[in-house]
């Protein structure tokens, strides 16, 4: 057999997004899905998984749960074509639908490790007044030596303690940092809200966002 083999490019991306406004209440599949037209409609080619069920080779280090805006996300994508961080997010941003901006780029040296998450910064809104006490139990939770809490449908608890890096009042409401590093599971801020007694903040139209993914150097 005569002729030459091209050599498949694999070039592989990172992309910082936000995902905010209605977007905030599609799953983790249908952003999945949005992502993968997003891509086509680009005219980006992606390279697939092998076997009888190819997949996009895109990969979310931190899935992000249902009705949370994310203002800073991250993805990774591998592509099979070359290009730069500047042609790549000149060409997504036309067929972004409501909700869905691409903020930064970078193009992977090869070999490089994927993404993993060191910890997540989230913010809630408080209604006006707040509820009384905030800052006491926000105390009440930072000085205690452990907080087990247990899932619904969820046989063993978790130490909710260890996990809460940072928690504060802040003038628009509560921060805080957790920690999805430690082996003993991991945490978000729903469960933070109830354990300060705040379980039914978001019906009572408060907000939650995710502000920043912190990826491991």
């Amino acid at each position: 057999m005569t002729g030459k083999f091209e050599l498949m490019v694999r070039l592989r991306v990172r992309i910082r997004f936000a995902k905010q406004g209605d977007l905030r209440l599609i799953g983790h599949r249908d952003l999945m899905r949005c992502f993968e037209r997003v891509f086509r409609r680009a005219g980006l080619t992606m390279s697939f998984s092998q076997g009888f069920h190819p997949k996009p080779r895109m990969m979310f280090p931190a899935a992000l749960a249902v009705g949370i805006e994310g203002l800073d996300e991250v993805m990774e994508v591998e592509l099979a074509e070359s290009t730069v961080a500047e042609e790549l997010l000149r060409r997504l941003a036309p067929h972004t639908p409501p909700g869905l901006k691409f903020l930064a780029a970078e193009v992977l040296p090869e070999g490089s490790p994927k993404a993993r998450v060191q910890s997540l910064r989230y913010e809630a809104s408080l209604p006006s007044p707040p509820p009384a006490g905030i800052p006491e139990r926000i105390e009440r939770l930072l000085s205690a030596s452990s907080w087990p809490i247990t899932r619904p449908n969820r046989r063993t608890s978790i130490d909710l303690r260890p996990l809460v890096l940072e928690l504060a009042l802040a003038r628009d409401g509560l921060t805080m940092r957790l920690d999805v590093a430690q082996r003993g599971g991991s945490a978000g801020p729903r469960d933070v809200l109830a354990a300060l007694g705040l379980a039914d903040l978001e019906r009572q139209g408060a907000r939650l966002r995710r502000t920043a993914v912190e990826v491991r150097q």
